[in-house]
Formats: C-alpha cells, structure tokens, sequence
C-alpha cells in the first residue's frame, strides 16, 4: 500500500510536497489504502465460510455467531474505509526512523508557546485512532488551560508503524519514544497511556524521569508484572485467602484475560497465520476482546458502534499487522525488566492514574499500592468505563489529564 521504492509502512504513502516535515528525519505521510486492497477485503469477508455455532450460546463459546455474522455484512457492503481515512488524515501524519523501524504517529500542536508536550501510547488491541476523540478534546478550541502539542505514535508492529523486530518490547519502546521526542523539539514532555502504554509510559517515568514533566496511567500496574517465569499464566492462582464472592470475581477477572495472554505470549505467530488468512477470524479474535474488556454490560455496542469496530478492525487487516501486535506480548515476556534502584517509589515523577471499574482487578482497585508505588499526585476513580478508556470515555480522560497536569504544577511548588 506504500508507493514503490519509499520504505514506509503499509498504509502510508508520502504526502505532497507542499507540506514539509516539520522537524529532522521526520516525513510528512497520508494514510491511504489501495482500492484493489478494498476490494479484495469485501471478496473475502463476503466470501468467509462461518463454523457452526451451537444453538442460542450467545457468547458462552467465544465470539456470538449473529452479532460477528451482523458486522461481516455491514463490512462486505455498508461500511466506508474511504470517510474513515479521509477522516484520519484530517490530521497530520509523519514517519521517523526509531532503533531501525519506522515508526507512525500523529502530530497536533496547538500554536501556544507554553503548551505541554504530551505523548499518548495505545496498547493492545489498541491503535492510535482509539484517542480520537481524545485528541478532538484536548485541542478544542476554548479548552484549556493548559493547552497541549499532541503526539500520538503507533506502538512498533501495529497499524502504520513498521513490522515487530525480535527484541523490541516496552522498554524499548520507552527509549524510541524518548529519542523520538527530543527530535521533535520537546526536551522535556509529559506522557501517558494504557495497557502496554501504561507499560511504555511508566518506562518514561522510572528511567527517563529527568525527561518527563508527568506521566499519567489508564489503570497501572507495576513494572515487575512481566518479570515472571509464568508470563502466560501472569495472574497466577488465586490466594487461598481470597474465599467467597471475592475469589468468584477474581477468577471471572483472569478469565476475561486468559486465553489471549496465553497464545500471544506462547506462540502468536501460529495463531497469525490464521488471523493475517481471514478478515473473519481477526474480527472474531479482536471482537472478543472489545466486548470483555470494556464496560459494555455484555453488548459490545453499547461501547463501540459498528463502524468503530471495523474501523479497528481493518486498520489490522489493511496494513497486515495483526500478527507482528500480537508478537509485543512475546516479547514483553522475555524482556527481563529490573528496577534502577531499589527502594519505593519506582517511579518518581508526578503521576496521574485513573481507574476504570470494568478493567480494574477486584483486589486492586484502592489508591494505597500506588501511593507507594508511584509518586501519585491524582487518583480519579470512575463509575464507569473499561479497558478501552480514551474511547470509552474520552471525556473523562481529557478532564482527568488537565487534572494531573494541574496538579503536577502545585506538586512543584511544595
């Protein structure tokens, strides 16, 4: 989908002239997609031969039969990837060259001398467009203070970026984010993310803390969750302590999230070989998730529309990447993460943290662990929303950022 001989990823193609990079070893990109690319996706979808399903299982088995069957129609003949993507190039996109691999991000700034450089990190299965209204948010105009320069880079291995190279995980990533920042002229920038941009941002903040003016988290959870010699298997068995109605909600909490750790951290290349074949099987796959994991009360369109969805969705199909995102948690379980000292807290520059009911564990939803934890300015806890916070709840976490970024400047002043 790049034009031949430019080297960017699929998805991207150079954009004109007349609109000049705007810092060094940076490139002005669009995102476009091939019209025989469209086509051959709508043959495919059209042509997805569905398993059986048992009769009203809803989602007891995986993925619900109707509802998938529902949006493979609507994505054969309704949906519209070209208003989407003129939508997503309403924005301007640029490509730099990070540790060898060509990174995608978004690019807004504000005109304001004294806005924060912010950095916004998706996760898995994230991608970028799920800030959207986020971004929309944070540069309204009238908005602030404060105001914000908005950087939104797509994780290395997903949609826009280049493909996942053996060794590079969230740490490193952290490092790609800090170079790719000082190159964009922003010595000094605040950060945040959820789910492995919770891990890339916290990163930023335990070993780029001289960088960092804040960070702010979508859920949290330590640096030292990957350093286990059952990565698969994260949350382990639960504490025997644990009894009742409590041990009931945790072990329906790990199964929300079993399955996919397991296969991605074991063997995802297996399971891509099936998910980069079938636009069907990706939906399914990304689906599930989108449903478990945000605060849906079991109608994933509750949360998500059917055009968000497939918006997602292709955004993996389009660009191929669905395979080499789900090597980031291969990779993440072999990154061997140690702290740089010692003593509490890991993280030292001002933190924000926002909780989520439906993405939160039952044990694990009070601020006490991340007073020590985290040099903790904001702790806002909602009564709605999930995994998926910047799309579930866009408002939320805008308010929630210019909160920290406030408190953060009265922290500096004590």
């Amino acid at each position: 989908m790049s034009e031949a001989g430019t080297s960017l990823p699929r998805g991207l193609r150079p954009a004109g002239p007349e609109e000049a990079p705007r810092a060094a070893g940076v490139r002005r990109v669009a995102v476009h997609v091939a019209q025989e690319e469209l086509d051959e996706l709508r043959r495919r979808v059209a042509g997805t031969r569905l398993p059986a399903a048992v009769p009203n299982s809803g989602w007891r088995y995986g993925a619900d039969a109707d509802v998938l069957a529902g949006l493979l129609r609507h994505w054969a003949d309704g949906y519209d990837w070209r208003s989407v993507e003129a939508e997503i190039n309403s924005y301007d996109h640029f490509v730099a060259e990070l540790a060898g691999i060509p990174i995608h991000f978004v690019w807004v700034r504000s005109g304001d001398p004294q806005a924060i450089p912010l950095l916004l990190t998706h996760g898995w299965p994230w991608t970028f467009w799920d800030y959207r209204d986020v971004i929309r948010e944070l540069t309204r105009p009238g908005a602030g203070p404060p105001a914000f320069d908005l950087v939104v880079p797509s994780l290395p291995g997903f949609p826009l970026s280049g493909d996942l190279p053996a060794g590079v995980n969230w740490i490193t990533t952290a490092a790609m984010w800090a170079e790719l920042m000082q190159r964009l002229g922003y010595p000094r920038f605040a950060a945040a993310g959820g789910d492995f941009g919770a891990a890339v941002t916290s990163q930023l903040g335990h070993a780029y803390s001289d960088q960092m003016m804040f960070i702010h988290l979508f859920g949290g959870f330590p640096l030292s969750a990957w350093s286990n010699e059952r990565p698969w298997d994260m949350f382990g068995p639960v504490p025997a302590e644990i009894t009742g109605e409590l041990r009931e909600r945790v072990l329906a909490w790990q199964a929300r999230f079993a399955s996919h750790i397991a296969v991605q951290t074991l063997d995802p290349q297996t399971l891509g070989y099936a998910l980069n074949d079938s636009p069907a099987g990706l939906a399914a796959w990304l689906l599930e998730r989108r449903r478990a994991w945000s605060d849906c009360g079991g109608d994933v369109t509750a949360s998500f529309s059917a055009d968000d969805l497939l918006t997602s969705f292709s955004l993996f199909w389009l660009t191929g990447s669905i395979t080499s995102s789900m090597r980031y948690y291969f990779e993440a379980a072999r990154s061997g993460w140690q702290s740089g000292w010692a003593e509490l807290p890991a993280i030292t520059v001002p933190t924000g943290i926002s909780v989520f009911p439906a993405d939160q564990h039952p044990t694990a939803r009070t601020r006490s662990w991340r007073e020590d934890y985290y040099n903790l300015v904001n702790f806002s806890e909602h009564s709605s929303g999930g995994h998926f916070a910047p799309a579930e709840r866009p408002l939320d976490v805008s308010a929630d950022l210019r909160a920290t970024a406030r408190l953060r400047d009265l922290e500096a002043t004590r």
